[in-house]
């Protein structure tokens, strides 16, 4: 089997080539402040890759390395900042309960990376706007984000079934449950239609799209099964595993299936090509477009407002 493989590049270069026109044609310079208090190798290579593509589309970008102790103090300061648009943190900073309570410090206005709990809260719910006029969309995470957009591109989404239900009856393994990344990726496919399996140290749980009076909620339900039995399964992996040591057998791939690697460590075993008939082995691109997508709609929304309470 020939097996296509996907550059993050490739997908991204339509959205990073309509950020640069809006940007130039309108004459505007939204402001990305990013935050850096950690010595974390895959956050530093981020940071990289955001000040790189910033520089490229005309996207004021500035990085601001502070300490851990510091960081919420910093966040507040750029949240009343009005030459700020957008204020992105690299995780992880303390890990754990600490690093949620960090997420929702960031205003929900200059938040590009959708992860304050209102715009969580609205993923997990399938609630598709920040306001009752349906006037302003809601700021998805950019990583989950991302990997829709290239299930897109490559036409994992079946564009002849209604939105919303666009990945009805294909079945998705998602090997991280990190509230950054699997869990409302899990949520947004699930809400997408499709059955999704969520795998992480802890177990394997199913996530599906909610029925009845719960329509817009998704389901989970904790499961006993395995990684042998869920993964032959599965037309899409997706992994992000944090560690080197991580590989998924390629021996448990069924023939055909649409490889996906969010990890800054490879996943896969080398033979993966044997097994799928996509594979993406990374998508760090196109995050960074999704970002710089969420802060142009932020910047519109914060010069809407601020135009609306001058009437």
């Amino acid at each position: 089997m020939s097996c296509k493989t996907v550059l993050a590049s490739k997908v991204s270069a339509s959205f990073r080539d309509q950020i640069k026109k809006d940007i130039k044609e309108r004459d505007i310079h939204p402001k990305l402040v990013g935050f850096l208090a950690n010595e974390d190798p895959a956050a530093m290579k981020y940071a990289e890759w955001t000040a790189k593509t910033c520089a490229e589309t005309g996207v004021d970008f500035e990085l601001r390395k502070v300490s851990k102790l510091e960081l919420e103090e910093k966040i507040t300061e750029a949240n009343e900042d009005a030459s700020v648009n957008g204020i992105m943190v690299y995780y992880p900073v303390f890990g754990g309960k600490q690093d949620l309570y960090l997420q929702s410090c960031v205003s929900e206005l200059k938040d590009v990376e959708g992860l304050c709990h209102k715009f969580v809260h609205n993923v997990y719910h399938n609630i598709r706007y920040m306001d009752k006029e349906e006037t302003m969309k809601c700021i998805i995470p950019c990583t989950p984000l991302a990997i829709v957009k290239i299930l897109e591109f490559i036409g994992a989404y079946n564009p002849v079934i209604p939105y919303g239900n666009r990945l009805y009856g294909r079945t998705i393994a998602v090997i991280n449950r990190s509230e950054i990344v699997g869990r409302p990726l899990a949520a947004m496919l699930a809400n997408d239609g499709a059955k999704v399996y969520s795998v992480d140290i802890n177990g394997i749980q199913l996530f599906t799209r909610g029925t009845g009076i719960h329509l817009k909620a998704h389901k989970v339900e904790d499961t006993d099964a395995t990684l042998e039995q869920v993964i032959p399964q599965c037309d899409v992996v997706i992994t992000g595993v944090p560690t080197p040591k991580y590989k998924l057998p390629t021996s448990l791939l069924k023939d055909g299936v649409i490889a996906i690697n969010f990890s800054s460590f490879a996943n896969f075993e080398d033979d993966v090509k044997t097994r799928a008939s996509i594979f993406v082995p990374s998508v760090g691109k196109v995050t960074v477009a999704m970002l710089e997508r969420n802060l142009l709609r932020l910047y519109d929304y914060q010069n809407n407002l601020t135009e609306k309470n001058k009437q």
